[in-house]
């Protein structure tokens, strides 16, 4: 299940999350986007407002699904996010059925792809260097903020 590709670099989904990624980043946020799609089509995105919004939980994609509002099933949609999803994010994508992540890059966070496939969640990772770049960046013009997103020292 487990896929590794060079993908395209503008796949228009992709370019959505990377989008919301650098708007959260412009609003002094972390920069990690999400987009839904469903039947070729955008039905939610979003991206981390933890910052933003002073909450524990708003990650790009709990902000992306929210936004989404309440879906019959989700077991027809693709996920798209700029960056590996944490076990609280994929834990999410898990209980909603969600079959497919499409992830921008795992280089600078990758721990929850096991348990994603581990579930049947199908996984790829573009690998996008745009992704990775975006990410350094962040990390090291704000590593405390960053160890804090992701719960570490």
């Amino acid at each position: 299940m487990s896929t590794t590709n060079t993908a395209p670099a503008k796949d228009e989904f992709m370019q959505a999350a990377i989008d919301e990624a650098r708007l959260g980043r412009s609003q002094g946020g972390i920069p990690i986007g999400s987009v839904l799609v469903r039947d070729g089509k955008i039905i939610g995105q979003g991206h981390n407002k933890r910052v933003q919004e002073d909450s524990a939980i708003k990650h790009g994609e709990m902000d992306c699904l929210t936004n989404a509002g309440r879906q019959r099933s989700y077991r027809d949609t693709v996920i798209y996010t700029t960056l590996m999803p944490c076990y609280m994010c994929a834990g999410t994508i898990v209980q909603f059925k969600i079959p497919k992540v499409m992830v921008g890059e795992s280089r600078t966070f990758g721990e929850s792809r096991a348990f994603l496939e581990s579930h049947g969640v199908e996984v790829v990772d573009m690998d996008m260097q745009e992704c990775v770049d975006m990410m350094n960046e962040f990390i090291e013009a704000e590593p405390a903020l960053w160890n804090e997103d992701i719960m570490e020292e």
